[in-house]
């Protein structure tokens, strides 16, 4: 009994975590001899299968076996032991992560592949009595998603200009469009493209030429010739809508609502009451409208039948429309405490904006979302003065996006604080769109829509001139007005000079010939 008391106590089991890739490591130990448990079923029977103690004697075999053995178990325990060294996140001591006396606004995920601004160890020597540095509201520069997409529009759409379409065998469908400015001597070109270096990658390539580079100046056909020159009288709108389709003047965010103690999804999503402190907040940044019959920009909003609940918050912020999806406001479901009817929304946005009321961080992939790439959480530090401290997050793959954060991230003024927020905003989704995920769905989706306009704008021209009969036509509303007759556009012209011809003979007016004598028929009454 006692000897078998004494193996228990010789064979206990001690714990030791450490965090790397393989999560925790299990040790036993007997007297001063340490081993690891390791995964592998064979290595653990051989190791804990108890000693023939009737067999006085071992072969060479079995001898060479043991050793090899050992010099497995060598070899795993310094494999393990060195992949698992890794460097410990900062102690959560409020001497080391304060602001003002208070924990962090943000904590880096466990999983990482998130970037934190400003860092951790800038938050130690943050106080809102430091001295204030940064920049005002004049260098609050909002970001352009597409800079080269109003190109056609500004340059070409006003001008008398060509546009030609073609499908080459390795760089797929071809869209170029050719202006001359006479005025300015220059030519421009924009070719609409699919690059080498990936089969979706979209390329609007521009150039700008002198027109003395060239001594007689080409044609429109001598410039394309290998292309179809287009025809239809619409291609101007739908390759301005193509270039134009990422261009957009509204956004929509989330809000988020966290009180004290608040650290997963489902206790953030399950706010209902709105504290008088929050309620302030919404109104620095906007104006909260209700939706029923809403005219605005309503960011997915049910504005006819109340199903994503009476009110929103919504602002205007140069020339910009911003719908705010504000959790607490969209409707709570009793039951469901992944609370679907808010996360719908707020879930599929891109950026949301956090309120924190209280000293518990916010972590970063606490909402668990495919869209969701930046947060910007905002915490109020001092409520007499109205301080408050602002920390940004985002996924690892997004570039970061200005305005920056002043030293220390404090705002005293409400007024500026709303337009640094709105503008982190606004930047942080088009800077969230360079993130691999988006880009790669916006590649495939510029390369579809380039094939489809490719197909569009050489029918339709083919249609003018008569060529393909109407039934093949695909279906566009932009391109309604070409597919009101039939036979295209010079058999258009045809009937229409056919129908015109009889309705004067109905009429009884004269028609001319070529004869002085011919009679004029007389006017029926």
């Amino acid at each position: 009994m006692e000897k078998e008391k004494k193996n228990d106590i010789s064979f206990s089991r001690k714990r030791s975590f450490t965090f790397g890739a393989y999560g925790g490591m299990d040790r036993f130990t007997c007297g001063d001899e340490t081993r690891l448990e390791t995964a592998e079923n064979n290595i653990l029977d051989i190791l804990d299968s108890p000693t023939n103690e009737n067999k006085p004697f071992r072969s060479a075999n079995s001898n060479q076996r043991d050793t090899e053995l050992f010099e497995i178990i060598e070899k795993l325990q310094g494999s393990r032991i060195d992949e698992q060294r890794c460097e410990f996140p900062l102690p959560l001591k409020s001497q080391l992560l304060t602001i003002g006396g208070e924990l962090p606004l943000i904590l880096p995920s466990k999983m990482g592949g998130y970037w934190i601004d400003p860092p951790l160890e800038r938050v130690a020597d943050v106080s809102p009595t430091s001295s204030h540095f940064g920049f005002g509201p004049e260098s609050y520069d909002i970001m352009e998603r597409d800079g080269e997409a109003k190109i056609y529009h500004e340059f070409f759409r006003s001008r008398y200009h060509h546009s030609f379409t073609a499908v080459d065998p390795s760089l797929g469908p071809l869209v170029l469009s050719v202006c001359l400015e006479e005025e300015e001597n220059k030519l421009r070109v924009i070719l609409r493209w699919r690059s080498l270096a990936s089969e979706t990658a979209f390329v609007l390539y521009i150039l700008i030429f002198s027109v003395s580079l060239f001594p007689n100046i080409p044609s429109a056909v001598e410039l394309a010739k290998p292309m179809s020159l287009l025809f239809f009288i619409q291609a101007p709108e739908l390759i301005t809508a193509f270039d134009e389709h990422r261009v957009s003047p509204n956004f929509k965010f989330g809000i988020l609502y966290q009180k004290e103690g608040q650290l997963t999804e489902e206790d953030i999503l399950s706010n209902t009451d709105e504290s008088e402190e929050f309620k302030e907040f919404l109104s620095h940044l906007g104006e909260t409208i209700q939706l029923q019959g809403f005219t605005g920009f309503r960011g997915g909003l049910d504005v006819c039948h109340g199903q994503t609940g009476s009110q929103a918050v919504f602002t205007s912020f140069h020339g910009r429309e911003i719908m705010f999806h504000v959790a607490t406001k969209l409707p709570f479901t009793e039951g469901d405490p992944q609370q679907l009817q808010r996360k719908r929304h707020i879930g599929n946005d891109i950026v949301a904006l956090v309120y924190q009321e209280g000293k518990t961080p916010f972590l970063s992939d606490v909402i668990k979302s495919h869209f969701l790439h930046c947060f910007l959480v905002v915490r109020r530090l001092q409520r007499a003065e109205e301080m408050d401290g602002v920390s940004v997050t985002a996924r690892e793959d997004v570039p970061p996006f200005g305005p920056v954060l002043p030293d220390p991230p404090v705002f005293k003024n409400c007024s500026l604080l709303r337009e640094f927020l709105l503008t982190k905003l606004i930047n942080a989704e088009i800077s969230c769109y360079k993130a691999e995920r988006f880009s790669k769905l916006e590649l495939r989706t510029r390369s579809s829509l380039l094939e489809s306009l490719q197909v569009e704008l050489s029918t339709r021209s083919q249609c003018m001139l008569g060529e393909p009969s109407l039934s093949a036509l695909p279906s566009s509303e932009g391109a309604r007005g070409a597919s009101e007759g039939s036979g295209g556009f010079i058999e258009n012209f045809k009937r229409a000079i056919r129908v015109r011809s009889h309705s004067f003979e109905t009429l009884g007016v004269p028609r001319k010939t070529g004869g002085s004598g011919a009679q004029k028929p007389k006017v029926k009454l």
